[in-house]
């Protein structure tokens, strides 16, 4: 946990694969927690705090629907009062939210001022949250490290628009995505951009981080136009790589989700 940022973010392994996020405005105490798949290791983290921080969760914040993201949500509300933010788009497949929240508003998290981010695709409702102060953007199952999320329910443009929209972000800005899916995606990735350099350096040292079994997250907005290859549809070494040298990027993008998806 960093108070230097203002904001203090935990990771809590829940599930298989899933990340949930414990955050913490340093300045107010305000603690909030992303995309609860579960209660238990939540509850267990919380209440392992100590001082005023003890038993305390004000906030849950919800990117989409799934219940991998939401599983933990009422047990987490019935035990600590917290109140819930989720898209205002999804409110109806959503828990019943305290705060609806729409693109392109600004929402208060104690002192940060959190921008929510439209990143639909794999859900047409999903969001992301942004903490400029704090130089981080929690982005569910559409961003991911090395990858982004299927296509359930939005389209290929919809997806690339939204990360067009978190490329725009600055690149030191912090990802906290949803899964560890980053070997994985990494293997596929150089699949794409074989002579890719940053790539390649990025690929050894997720070997590595997960021999340790260690988390690759978060990653940074920079490192991820940098070795991503569906936020690099738009270079003409990737449009080339899968045979499109002429098309526009979403074009581009949809046949890297396509691969992905037969991988």
């Amino acid at each position: 946990m960093s108070s230097e940022r203002a904001l203090a973010i935990e990771l809590i392994p829940v599930l298989s694969d899933n990340y949930v996020y414990l955050i913490t405005d340093a300045e107010t105490d305000v603690v909030g927690v992303v995309d609860p798949g579960e209660a238990g290791p939540i509850a267990a983290a919380i209440d392992a705090r100590e001082g005023d921080l003890a038993g305390k969760l004000d906030w849950i914040l919800l990117t989409h629907h799934h219940n991998d993201h939401i599983g933990g949500v009422e047990a987490l509300r019935a035990k600590y009062g917290a109140k819930v933010a989720g898209a205002k788009a999804d409110r109806e497949r959503l828990p019943k939210l305290d705060v609806a929240l729409s693109p392109g508003e600004d929402w208060d998290f104690g002192v940060q001022i959190v921008e929510i981010i439209d990143a639909p695709g794999h859900t047409v409702g999903q969001i992301a949250y942004h903490f400029p102060r704090a130089k981080a953007v929690f982005t569910g199952d559409s961003l991911f490290a090395l990858g982004c999320g299927r296509l359930f329910e939005g389209t290929a443009l919809q997806m690339w628009e939204a990360l067009k929209a978190f490329a725009k972000l600055p690149p030191e800005t912090e990802v906290y995505c949803g899964h560890e899916y980053t070997e994985a995606n990494a293997k596929f990735a150089l699949t794409i951009e074989t002579e890719n350099r940053a790539l390649q350096d990025r690929a050894r040292e997720i070997e590595t981080v997960r021999m340790a079994g260690k988390p690759t997250i978060p990653t940074t907005i920079g490192r991820e136009l940098a070795t991503n290859p569906f936020m690099r549809a738009s270079e003409p070494s990737v449009k080339t790589a899968v045979g499109l040298p002429e098309a526009d990027a979403a074009a581009v993008f949809a046949e890297i989700r396509r691969r992905k998806d037969a991988y």
